[in-house]
């Protein structure tokens, strides 16, 4: 039966097949007060992309554009694992970068001025446990915003692939993530790349550039499905204006910055920044002798304030802009001083803090980024648990911080931004496929980045910084990891000027962010977002390439300030000793309703914490409380040997004889007639329960029972 459309619409499906599978655009059956809604189906995953757009556009400076991404537990069958709260909450930062990752390729993708309100809501309705749903919700965002009758270039698409055996793949199951050394999603409008994100297993660049190629390739079924869509439903344009500069304004602020800029704007970044001020200021008050109402000089300046400063100021901040982009441009010269490819002053130096598990503090130009690596026992690895995963543990945490004096201005401080969660995450990436196996270096680490000073290009500080902290607390990485991020300016024809350590003026006048980190081995991370509609991939190759060399450099500086990760921990970081158990003897160590173990930590004051796999990791700082801790869970695990001498309790007194608890859990029978060497005619005679005796285990049947004896003892 057909589903009742209010509208009197009826609903439109498109299909075709996509890396194997159906995919299945759907419209008019649900979300009728939308201005657009798109039900993606691909296996068995559903997502709802709704768009919802304001009538008139809104006075403010930049493009009201929000695109949530909704977890819905249901979709995987879940109920959320917290005891407390039953139904979402507070997005996961899983879902916060998702949507993240929706909205980075999308933006780029409206025009100039565009101010009217969009809100995107992507919505898993059910999941396929195959693989992950974030492409298919990137999918249903650009398809809803496609059919909305929207100034939007699109449609895009987005892949997510992997490299299993040497080959690529998209839409792994989590089987094939597990053996992948790659895992980079590119969005594509076109056949031009509009963002990448990726993790990797120091993968080469040729490699990577190799699976760019390949997913614009494989992309290209869900681009033209969207636009049949469109097509299909014949969708009418809607009206818009757009809130633009002043063209007479930019003229008239552009002839007067004529020789005001060039060599003055070059050199240091505070000094350029307090130049521009004074030639903003000198603006103001010529422009106001020259539009401004009043008999006199504070008249005219309050009534240019009044009614031209913002218009004046914002032509003025693209005049600067469109410096920056001649300068480099026509005459290889950066806002700085330097050559496209080079790298700012370096300086570094670890241990700054006395009571820190490792410390750093990274500076690069006037970008200044302090890392504090603090290590745990595994307990206090983070539970992950969202719609994807289920027990899931972060034993790695990167976070990042970035308050406003950073930048110089008065901001509010509060809960941790979309910002700051992308940063903080893209610094975990890089460097989470150098950490040592959590069997080798048993810790849970959290490495926390506090931005100094910001001046472009802090994540990738935020990196550099987390690496020299992690060798500072001796965590025994693999290799060392930095990060570089890369630009780029587009002149009049096209031609490609990449840019090595973006900066804060270069990245606002500029039509590229590129981020990369890697080892000497190859590259670990990615994450590129850019402002124009798309590049091609021969583009981003030489900014890849291009970044190898930065990486390097950047390397050995860091590696001259720490060589190589500490031999030892510091002295104020928890020791931990590792024991692999059978996994049946974890009852033992737990005890009833957690009574064992529970006694260990109180009287010991170590932690001891036990994996399902039978890894048991003791952690304290104190050497005496550690060994204790450890003599007395080997105790209970440990497995009855003929022929050793055990100090057991006697537990009870039969006719025949006694049973004596040699071990936890573990009693052995003492025979009366092993109990000494003289004869004995009654058993209580030499023993008493609760007393302590020395005995020697002599067998173990084929039913598991032990025989014991004193009398062996005797001779």
């Amino acid at each position: 039966m057909e589903i009742i459309n209010p509208k009197g619409e009826q609903t439109l499906r498109v299909s075709t097949d996509w890396c194997g599978r159906p995919l299945t655009l759907e419209v008019n059956r649900v979300g009728f007060r939308s201005s657009s809604s798109v039900l993606v189906s691909y296996g068995d995953t559903v997502v709802l992309g709704s768009v919802v757009v304001s009538d008139k556009p809104i006075q403010q400076d930049f493009f009201p554009l929000s695109i949530n991404y909704e977890e819905k537990f249901y979709a995987a069958g879940k109920i959320s694992g917290s005891k407390f709260i039953k139904r979402e909450g507070k997005p996961s930062d899983e879902a916060v970068l998702i949507g993240r990752l929706i909205d980075r390729p999308i933006r780029p993708l409206f025009p100039k001025g565009y101010r009217q309100e969009i809100q995107v809501v992507v919505t898993v309705l059910s999941m396929d446990p195959a693989f992950r749903p974030d492409v298919v919700g990137m999918l249903a965002a650009s398809a809803a915003l496609h059919n909305a009758g929207l100034p939007f270039d699109g449609p895009v698409a987005g892949l997510r692939i992997g490299r299993v055996n040497g080959k690529f793949k998209a839409f792994l199951t989590p089987e094939e993530r597990a053996k992948s050394d790659l895992d980079l999603v590119v969005a594509v409008k076109d056949e031009k790349v509009m963002m990448v994100e990726a993790g990797a297993e120091q993968v080469p660049e040729d490699i990577i550039i190799e699976a760019m190629h390949w997913a614009v390739e494989n992309v290209q079924p869900a681009l033209k499905l969207q636009q049949e869509l469109r097509t299909k439903l014949n969708v009418k344009e809607r009206a818009f204006e757009l809130i633009l500069p002043n063209e007479d304004i930019k003229q008239e602020v552009a002839d007067w910055a004529k020789g005001k800029f060039g060599d003055k704007i070059r050199g240091n970044v505070l000094e350029r920044n307090q130049i521009l001020s004074d030639l903003r200021e000198q603006m103001d008050a010529d422009f106001a002798k020259k539009h401004g109402i009043g008999e006199t000089e504070e008249e005219k300046l309050q009534d240019y304030q009044t009614n031209y400063q913002s218009e004046y100021h914002q032509a003025f901040e693209l005049a600067v802009h469109q410096e920056v982009r001649r300068s480099i441009v026509e005459d290889g010269i950066r806002p700085d001083g330097r050559k496209l490819d080079q790298v700012r002053p370096l300086s570094s130096q670890v241990g700054i803090l006395p009571r820190t598990h490792g410390s750093s503090l990274f500076t690069r130009g006037l970008t200044q980024a302090m890392n504090i690596v603090t290590l745990a026992p595994l307990s206090f690895a983070q539970i992950v648990d969202t719609m994807e995963v289920t027990d899931g543990e972060r034993h790695y945490m990167h976070h990042y911080n970035a308050p406003g004096y950073t930048v110089g201005e008065c901001s509010r401080i509060g809960a941790p931004g979309r910002r700051e969660i992308g940063h903080g995450y893209l610094a975990e990436r890089a460097l989470t496929p150098v950490l040592p196996d959590k069997a080798d270096f048993p810790y849970a680490i959290r490495s926390v980045t506090e931005i100094m000073s910001q001046n472009g290009s802090t994540s990738m500080a935020a990196t550099c910084s987390s690496c020299l902290a992690l060798m500072d607390a001796g965590v025994p990485l693999k290799k060392p990891v930095s990060g570089v991020a890369m630009g780029l300016m587009l002149d009049g024809s096209k031609n490609p000027h990449v840019l090595t350590d973006l900066m804060d003026a270069e990245d606002f006048a500029g039509d590229m962010d590129f981020k990369v980190t890697g080892t000497t081995d190859g590259i670990t991370a990615l994450q590129m977002d850019m402002k124009v509609h798309g590049l091609p991939v021969e583009i981003l190759e030489q900014a890849i390439k291009q970044s190898h060399a930065g990486r390097i450099f950047i390397l050995d500086h860091m590696t001259s300030v720490i060589k190589a990760p500490r031999a030892k921990l510091s002295p104020y970081a928890p020791r931990i000793e590792k024991l692999q158990i059978n996994p049946d003897k974890i009852g033992s160590i737990i005890g009833k309703g957690g009574e064992t173990i529970n006694k260990i930590t109180s009287e010991t004051g170590a932690t001891v914490d036990i994996s399902d796999d039978g890894l048991v990791t003791i952690a304290s700082s104190d050497t005496a409380a550690m060994e204790k801790a450890l003599n007395w869970v080997k105790s209970l695990v440990e497995e009855p040997e003929v022929g050793k001498i055990y100090q057991g309790t006697v537990v009870s007194i039969k006719d025949f004889g006694a049973f004596v608890n040699i071990l936890p859990g573990i009693d052995g029978m003492l025979h009366i007639s092993q109990i000494s060497e003289k004869r004995i005619d009654k058993v209580e005679d030499a023993l008493k329960v609760g007393q302590t005796v020395s005995v020697r285990l002599e067998a173990i049947d084929d039913k598991g029972r032990l025989s014991l004896s004193m009398r062996r003892l005797e001779k």
